[in-house]
């Protein structure tokens, strides 16, 4: 969740900003589409294509399929790290607001702590991370109790980086797979036909073999459920997705035509948190849970919201407040290309 100036010359992806855009909007529907005896497709599949995404953000803010150079790495790597902090102070403020909603943000801005060290690794290596992620970590997750307090008593210190790392809605033991997938494909290039088109048919492939395989011998890939084949089923779909919408976008009347879309993803912060928000005043002035038509009218509202004044903002004013907010904390002590 950031905003990325996608290319050498300050540009943007707008098939990366759509995929983004549409990640948020997929948001609102899973956290307001009423529950129902079956999951909607935004469940889950939502926040995977929003960690997907954010591990290509780590890759275009540290030079994409051009590496920064070895000496300007350490003030990369710094700013990266402010801009975790931030997300995690962030989240963990939203968490204290009543929306009823698992807040994502700290998650991610940990997520970008552990990544630091491998920010510049080959693809080697984060494919490793990948492999690892779905072999170990699926396996620790699929024993480790729903609850930090079976293992760490009342202790505060160990509270978060549980429910982080194993306990909580978005375990980072496999999440951080879905960040290395994008990080190793941002160094591939994004921009690149040929990587768009991989991503659309490989992601399909990989979805269809996920959910497939689950369906076919009776296995668990629901929404966070956190099995190797939701891994793969979501995650397969979160990259079809970004290929799919990189591709569609080459064209310049569908570019057009996903211009709110694409607006929506280049202020994802923002309107996330004024999500959180929005959520968070509604149910308190109702005392509590929506019910379903208040859940519904509270969704169109946000949706037709964020489509309508995010293409003006980006027009009139430019960055998100909460985007620029970043930008000023982690402006460089000297111009990086990114």
């Amino acid at each position: 969740m950031s905003d990325v100036r996608s290319t050498p010359t300050g540009g943007r992806l707008a098939g990366i900003d759509a995929a983004r855009g549409l990640a948020v909007l997929g948001m609102f529907a899973a956290h307001l589409v009423p529950d129902g005896e079956t999951e909607n497709l935004a469940d889950g599949r939502s926040s995977v294509l929003f960690a997907t995404l954010a591990g290509m953000s780590l890759g275009l803010l540290s030079g994409g399929s051009a590496p920064t150079p070895r000496d300007a790495r350490p003030e990369v790597r710094r700013r990266i790290a402010i801009r975790a902090l931030v997300l995690v102070l962030l989240g963990l403020v939203l968490w204290t607001l009543g929306s009823g909603i698992a807040i994502i943000l700290d998650y991610y801005g940990v997520f970008f702590l552990v990544l630091l060290p491998v920010l510049f690794a080959p693809r080697l290596v984060l494919t490793a991370v990948v492999l690892a992620a779905l072999g170990v970590g699926t396996a620790v997750l699929a024993s480790a109790p729903e609850s930090p307090l079976a293992w760490n008593g009342d202790s505060v210190l160990l509270w978060l980086p549980s429910e982080w790392f194993v306990t909580g809605y978005y375990p980072g033991l496999l999440w951080l797979a879905y960040l290395a997938v994008g990080l190793a494909l941002a160094r591939t290039g994004l921009g690149r036909a040929p990587v768009q088109l991989g991503m659309l048919i490989g992601g399909a492939v990989a979805s269809s073999v996920g959910y497939g395989t689950a369906a076919a011998v009776g296995l668990d890939a629901s929404a966070h459920s956190n099995t190797a084949l939701e891994a793969l089923g979501a995650g397969g779909l979160a990259l079809a997705v970004v290929g799919g919408l990189s591709l569609a976008v080459r064209a310049r009347i569908v570019s057009l035509l996903l211009t709110p879309l694409r607006a929506i993803g280049a202020m994802p912060l923002t309107i996330y948190t004024a999500q959180i928000l929005a959520l968070a005043l509604t149910r308190s002035a109702a005392g509590g849970p929506l019910e379903d038509d208040a859940e519904w009218t509270l969704l169109a509202v946000l949706v037709i919201a964020s489509l309508a004044l995010a293409p003006l903002w980006r027009r009139f004013l430019g960055r998100g407040p909460l985007e620029a907010l970043l930008a000023r904390l982690t402006a460089p002590s000297r111009r990086i290309s990114a």
